[in-house]
């Protein structure tokens, strides 16, 4: 991630990186070249790319990254958020896991239109108009489910003792 964003912050673009604390000990993610958020723990820092970005782009690289990628797609298809969600497949690096997510639609465990939330390309450029262009479809049953945190608060049971 530091050569990303060192690359982008070269080209005078916004750098924001949202790393939680742990991480910050010794040093263990490098120098940070924009603006940085530190956070407790890597739900909230989940919380909150997805609160701050526009899509979500997956480089290669390992079960962090792979996590964080099935978390951001298991949201979309639960309608916690409608952004578009992109693999940037380099030198063919996606090719089997995204040969398994097809095999998991053949195997009718995730449906076609799920399987419409996740975008590959192997350039930058066509993962940009890729992603420019999609449209979220809402699967109707989920579309009613309500993530706000006020419906996820429990309703107050009234336990007052009448005689």
């Amino acid at each position: 991630m530091e050569c990303v964003s060192t690359a982008v912050a070269q080209h005078e673009r916004q750098v924001l990186g949202i790393i939680p604390s742990a991480f910050t000990v010794n040093n263990l993610v490098g120098e940070t070249c924009g603006k940085e958020i530190k956070v407790a723990t890597m739900q909230e820092r989940l919380v909150m790319m997805m609160e701050l970005s526009d899509p979500f782009i997956a480089l290669p690289g390992g079960f962090g990254t792979l996590e964080e990628l099935f978390q951001m797609i298991s949201w979309a298809q639960l309608n916690i958020h409608n952004k578009p969600i992109g693999v940037l497949n380099i030198n063919g690096f996606f090719n089997g896991l995204l040969s398994f997510v097809d095999h998991a639609v053949k195997q009718e465990f995730i449906t076609p239109r799920a399987r419409k939330i996740l975008i590959s390309a192997t350039t930058a450029d066509e993962l940009v108009d890729k992603l420019q262009a999609f449209r979220f479809e809402s699967d109707p049953a989920l579309s009613k489910l309500k993530w706000s945190p006020s419906s996820s608060q429990k309703e107050k049971l009234d336990l007052t003792l009448r005689l």
